[in-house]
């Protein structure tokens, strides 16, 4: 499915996309997803941001393609960013930084898949909040739209803070209590008492 990216600021584009407690299977088992891309006639786009890899580190990346890091100064994360192509890499970043490839998916957040980001970040010049995703998620045309009809998700307006935020074990019950959801207080079972 080829996604436009041609307007990111409408629907659900800039929104989190948060796992039910419900979900309890791989890959998608307490995740936050930053929606990158939303368009009812294409479907949705997006980057898990509480997967933190460990391996490989920003260094050992930047290495990897060519770039060589400054000690201290490559300051971004990765995070497993979904289960499709995940050996490419995304850059959410602050829109404090912005060239040729940068999209805006909201007022605060760039979408870029450019090496020039990951350059300036290796040496400090970069955006001030990045992260790197490997991979992505995507959802054909009203297949997401079903999802959140049947509870699988939760949309939560975007917060900088808790999307750039190293915490990452932390962000998944973070997202839940800013829309007041306690999963430790849902139940498997609705109906009349």
């Amino acid at each position: 499915m080829t996604l436009h990216f041609s307007d990111l600021t409408n629907g659900l584009a800039g929104q989190l996309l948060i796992a039910s407690p419900f979900i309890t299977t791989p890959p998608f088992a307490q995740t936050v997803i930053f929606l990158c891309a939303y368009s009812p006639q294409e479907g949705a786009m997006g980057i898990i941001v509480n997967r933190h890899l460990t391996k490989p580190t920003p260094d050992e990346l930047l290495q990897q393609i060519g770039i060589p890091p400054i000690p201290k100064e490559a300051h971004f994360s990765i995070s497993a960013g979904g289960p499709i192509e995940n050996a490419h890499g995304l850059v959410l970043h602050s829109a404090d930084w912005e060239t040729n490839g940068c999209i805006p998916v909201n007022d605060k957040v760039m979408l870029n898949a450019s090496l020039d980001v990951l350059r300036d970040l290796s040496i400090g010049k970069g955006p001030k909040h990045a992260l790197l995703a490997l991979g992505h998620a995507s959802w054909s045309a009203g297949q997401l739209e079903e999802e959140l009809k049947n509870s699988i998700w939760h949309i939560a307006p975007c917060d900088e803070t808790l999307l750039f935020s190293t915490h990452y074990t932390q962000k998944w019950r973070d997202a839940l209590h800013s829309i007041s959801i306690d999963p430790g207080k849902l139940s498997f079972f609705v109906g009349k008492s």
